[in-house]
This record gives C-alpha cells, sequence and structure tokens, in this order.
C-alpha cells in the first residue's frame, strides 16, 4: 500500500498479515482432527471411543470448550483406551491429547500425543502434531518439513492436515530444494495441498493454504522485476510480469472464491480473499472481506490488525483505533499493535483534544519501547509526533526549540537503530532531511533569516515509509506477524 500522508509508521504497520503462511507461529492450535481406531478394537472399547468422539465433536461444533469440558472428553477417550485388551488404543490416546489441546493445555496434549506415537510408531496424527510443537521450541522449519514428510508417508499419504501443515512450512522456508516430482518448495507445497483436496475437497485449511501460496508466488514475481538473479542485475518486461503477478494473484482469488462457496463461515479464507483485493488494489473489497473475517472470528488477531492497517492507510482513523484496541484486548503487549494505535490517535488530533491525543498517543510510543527498545520504528514516529505537535504547541521561541532540538535527538536515535538495516533505508534518507529541516528552522528562530532553499530536502511531514510484502501466521489462528 502507498501511503502519502505524514504519520505513516514503517516496517510495522505497512504490513498485512496472512493467516496460514508462517509456521513461526504454527504451534498446535486446537485445530487438529480427531482420529479414528483402524485397528480391530473390543466392542466395549468401540463403544466408550464412539462416546467420546461424539462429545468431542458436538463441542467442536459448539465451540463451548473449558478446562471442565477438555478433561472429561480426553478422560472418556483414556477410558475406552483402558477396554481394549492391554489397555492400548493409539487413535483414544491422541484424541485425549487433542482435547486438552483445544483448551491450551499443551502440556497434557504433548504428553498424550507422545504416548500415541510410543504405542504406534505409524501413528501420523501424532507425529505431526509433534513436530509442530517441535518447531515452536526450536524454530527449524528443516526438522519440521521432515517430521511431517514422515507423517505423509506413514498415512500413505491420506492424512489431509499433515498435507497441509507440510505445504505451510514448505512455503515458509520457500527454497530452491525439491523433492520427488517436484521442483522447489513451491511447487512441492503446491502439490501437498492438491493432494490434500483430492482427499477432502471441502478441507478449508488446504484451500486457504493455496490461495496463500498464488499470493506468495504473485508477489515474489512481482519483486523479481526490480530484484537480481544470483547476484546479476536482471533486465526484464516491466509489463509481462506485471501480467504474471496479476494472473497469480487472480487464481488466489478464484481459489478464495470456490472455497468461501464450499464454506463461508471459516474466517480464514475472508483474511486471505482480503490480503488478495488489497494487492489487486480493490481496497473497499479489502476491507470488507477483513471485516467479515473479524465478525466470523472476534479473536482473530491478524483480521484486526490488518482491517485496522487498510482503513489507516486512507485516514481511516476512527475505524483503525477501534481495530487496534480490539487487537491489544487479545495481545496487550504487541507492539505493531501500539505503534498503529499511536498513528490512529495522531490522525485524530484536533484543536480541541491536542493536549489530551498528543499524550495518548505519547503513551502508546512509550508502551512499545518497553516491549522493544530496541526496534527503530517508534524513534521515528516519536520524532515526528515531537516535531510536527509537540514544537508546535505554542510557547514561544525557547520552548520551540527545546522541542524541535529533542526532535532531532530522536530522529538521531532512529537513524542509529536503524544502521544496516536496508528495510529503513528510505526512512533513515526522510529523517536526515527532517534533522536538516530542524536546524534551518531553529537557525530562523534564532535569527529571523531563513535557510537557502536545498532541492534534496524533504517538505515538513513527509513521513512515508517503503511497504514491506506481508508475512503470515497460523491458518485459522492468531499469528506471530507479520508483519502481510
Amino acid at each position: 500500500m502507498n501511503r502519502n500522508w505524514s504519520v505513516l509508521a514503517l516496517s510495522t504497520l505497512a504490513t498485512l498479515l496472512g493467516c496460514g503462511g508462517g509456521p513461526e507461529a504454527k504451534a498446535p492450535s486446537g485445530a487438529g482432527s480427531a482420529a479414528v481406531p483402524v485397528a480391530v478394537v473390543s466392542q466395549a472399547a468401540e463403544n466408550k471411543f464412539n462416546q467420546a468422539l461424539d462429545a468431542f465433536n458436538a463441542h467442536d461444533k459448539a465451540g463451548d470448550w473449558s478446562e471442565a469440558v477438555c478433561a472429561e472428553v480426553a478422560r472418556t477417550f483414556e477410558a475406552a483406551a483402558s477396554e481394549q485388551k492391554g489397555g492400548s488404543l493409539p487413535s483414544a490416546t491422541y484424541n485425549a491429547g487433542l482435547a486438552y489441546q483445544r483448551c491450551g493445555d499443551d502440556k497434557d496434549a504433548k504428553s498424550h500425543f507422545q504416548q500415541a506415537l510410543a504405542q504406534d510408531s505409524k501413528n501420523s496424527y501424532a507425529r505431526s502434531q509433534l513436530a509442530l510443537y517441535q518447531f515452536k521450541t526450536d524454530n527449524n522449519e528443516d526438522a519440521a518439513i521432515g517430521a511431517l514428510q514422515q507423517a505423509v508417508l506413514d498415512a500413505q499419504f491420506q492424512n489431509v492436515p499433515a498435507l497441509t501443515d507440510l505445504a505451510m512450512f514448505q512455503m515458509q522456508r520457500d527454497s530452491s530444494q525439491g523433492g520427488e516430482r517436484c521442483k522447489d518448495d513451491a511447487d512441492c507445497a503446491k502439490q501437498n495441498l492438491q493432494r490434500a483436496l483430492a482427499i477432502d475437497d471441502g478441507y478449508m485449511p488446504a484451500f486457504n493454504q493455496l490461495a496463500l501460496l498464488y499470493f506468495q508466488v504473485a508477489k515474489k514475481r512481482a519483486g523479481a522485476v526490480k530484484g537480481t538473479h544470483k547476484g546479476r542485475s536482471m533486465a526484464t518486461n516491466a509489463a509481462i510480469a506485471k501480467r504474471a503477478d496479476v494472473q497469480q494473484l487472480e487464481l488466489a482469488a478464484l481459489v478464495c472464491s470456490q472455497a468461501i462457496r464450499k464454506n463461508a463461515n471459516y474466517a480464514p479464507i475472508h483474511n486471505t480473499a482480503g490480503l488478495i483485493q488489497n494487492e489487486l488494489g480493490q481496497i473497499n473489497g479489502a476491507v470488507a472481506e477483513f471485516a467479515q473475517a473479524a465478525k466470523l472470528d472476534p479473536h482473530f488477531f491478524e483480521a484486526q490488525m490488518n482491517y485496522a492497517a487498510v482503513n489507516l492507510s486512507f485516514r481511516g482513523f476512527e475505524q483503525a483505533q477501534g481495530a487496534y484496541q480490539k487487537a491489544l484486548e487479545m495481545r496487550p503487549n504487541d507492539y505493531d499493535a501500539h505503534l498503529g494505535l499511536a498513528l490512529a490517535l495522531r490522525g485524530l488530533i484536533n484543536d480541541s483534544n491536542y493536549d489530551k491525543e498528543v499524550a495518548a498517543v505519547q503513551g502508546e510510543l512509550d508502551a512499545c519501547k518497553k516491549i522493544d527498545e530496541a526496534r527503530p520504528d517508534v524513534y521515528y514516529n516519536e520524532g515526528i509526533l515531537t516535531q510536527e505537535y509537540k514544537a508546535k504547541a505554542g510557547g514561544g521561541k525557547d520552548a520551540t526549540t527545546a522541542a524541535l532540538t529533542q526532535a532531532k535527538g530522536i530522529f538521531q536515535k532512529f537513524v542509529d537503530r536503524a544502521a544496516g538495516k536496508a528495510e529503513y533505508d528510505g526512512a533513515v534518507k526522510r529523517s536526515k532531511e527532517r534533522m536538516q529541516d530542524i536546524d534551518d528552522t531553529i537557525t530562523f528562530l534564532n535569527t529571523g533569516a531563513a535557510p537557502e532553499p536545498t532541492p534534496a530536502a524533504a517538505p515538513a511531514g513527509s513521513g512515508g515509509a517503503t511497504v514491506p510484502p506481508p508475512a503470515g501466521g497460523p491458518d485459522g489462528g492468531p499469528a506471530a506477524p507479520p508483519a502481510g
């Protein structure tokens, strides 16, 4: 998104958040599927298992999981296992873990998945869940892909969630490494998603990942126009590249459309549709999709952040404020949400609320510094607040000079922290121009002599920043932004 107004953040708010495209937050989220026994079981064990499975599915449908309910369903699955000869029924043990997971009890969930895998080394569902837990610990994409590939093989390519999660990690790694009948990670991911949908054409997470895959390819192709290939400059036909980009976006939009026709109540697909609409420049459509995702799932962090960011991009400050506040209710210590709220509040400053809103903006910026003091973004925006608002609050020449001097110091903090980080190069340049503008203003205040105009100087209030690509979160649940 291009923004030409002065109240602009750096990398944080320029980003829209995906859902399903990034395994960094793809720790077990309770979205796993219940397994059924594949071995011969006793009638008593089967009856108890079916009782537990009916309860599990009923609570999933009602969405009324609580700690007591999770424990009760888990105990019923465990009772089914105890009815089996030898007391071992891996699918029941796995489902007991899944019941605990529904309530965020990862310790008991992981323990049961480990037991299920120990009872049956080919239990692909348990292996898949453990791969996700392991990634949460070590952030090792290669290890996660290896474990999920083994799970897929153990299931003879019939485990749809494992195929989908494997594709997600392959998309995240996005390397040139290929596999059997696929040339690279993106191609392998596409193949695995197609396999998943061939088995279950109503599995919405696979639809969502496929749409995100086309979206990711579209973004990469657009970037290739101005990028390099193996260290060499690459001359391309921009018009052709643009058409390729749009074609991939339209494929992504088509997948979303097909998925929504199958299940219009799946919030993540609306969030992904919003990302695509935004990239196509259809802002009204993007706002509607993000709003629908947030309506369907009021706890959908990425949808709230995306709805806020898009509104912020066209000066919808009140709507952005409300969405960022809802996001902070879910994640009180999220840097991006605090910074976004600061910008939304800054856009609402007027003569009647000046002192109150300036203080509120500063409070949000201070919250960012408490969360991550080293991150550059907050200082750029605090510099703008100080230069454009605090320095113009009145109080005479001395007060103005003091505020401008403070703003210059804040911009210098930004420059120091952003040094060597290519994504901040444009903002570093603008910060230096602002610092020069401050020096010229102070000189004028002290001498009354206007400085010679310099063509390179940025106009006061020009605070635009480069927009980085979106980053994704876990399918169907809150993610770590991105920051796409």
